[in-house]
């Protein structure tokens, strides 16, 4: 699976205009609402590599009630970086690199039928209550774009994952139904 690449992230935050860590994080967060919330640790750790490489430089000090905070912002170079990774083409994924998946060939791997149908309705379960969930939080009057580009990217994997569920159920009992008429 691919990740996401938190550089790049951090740097189209910061062509928004200058920000400090903790604002970066809040940010990325706010933004990016279904995605893995950043560690602080890794956003000051990434903005050390951006200043490093020459993307991202100083831009002040504040202080609001605590420490100091260390505003950046985005270089020339930074914004060229930005703008070739937004240019690039994503590949479709190689592989497949699932859990859900693995968890099944494993199933059918050790010949039990049983437990790798059990497993996939139980999933099947799983996805459908998840799916309900995002489509209650994109249509909530609260929602913003985010929230409903996010949940509408879930749900495309979700109903994805869904039809593999069930072609994958069919498959299965058509299986079990050859090698034990």
């Amino acid at each position: 699976m691919a990740r996401v690449s938190t550089s790049h992230v951090l740097l189209g935050l910061l062509a928004a205009g200058s920000r400090h860590g903790y604002e970066l994080k809040r940010a990325h967060d706010e933004r990016l609402p279904r995605a893995r919330p950043l560690a602080f640790g890794q956003v000051y750790a990434t903005l050390g590599r951006l200043r490093r490489d020459g993307l991202v430089a100083p831009a002040g000090q504040e202080r609001e009630g605590g420490p100091d905070r260390t505003a950046y912002t985005l270089t020339g170079e930074g914004r060229a970086a930005l703008d070739r990774w937004l240019a690039e083409v994503e590949p479709p994924m190689p592989y497949v690199s699932s859990t859900l998946f693995a968890k099944v060939v494993v199933a059918l791997l050790v010949a039990d039928v049983d437990r790798a149908r059990d497993y996939l309705v139980a999933q099947r379960r799983a996805h459908a209550d998840r799916l309900r969930e995002l489509t209650a939080a994109k249509t909530a009057p609260a929602a913003t774009v985010d929230d409903v580009v996010a949940a509408d990217f879930a749900i495309a994997h979700l109903d994805a994952d869904l039809r593999w569920l069930h072609t994958t159920l069919d498959r299965v009992a058509d299986w079990h139904r050859e090698v034990h008429p």
